[in-house]
């Protein structure tokens, strides 16, 4: 029988943990290794892009 009893497996299993330097819980173990927010482990600058910045 799948299912239900089949989600018990998936249990314990972690896929993001908190970042080191923006301290967010966006820091990717599973398949990526870097943070979506700051963009730790993929480069030494902050993450950020043209379109986040408002044109004031």
């Amino acid at each position: 029988m799948k299912g239900t009893p089949s989600m018990g497996a998936k249990s314990g299993k972690k896929n993001m943990i908190y970042c080191r330097r923006c301290g967010k819980r966006t820091f990717n173990i599973g398949s990526k290794k870097r943070c979506s927010s700051c963009g730790y482990g993929k480069s030494k600058r902050l993450r950020s892009y043209a379109w986040q910045k408002k044109i004031r």
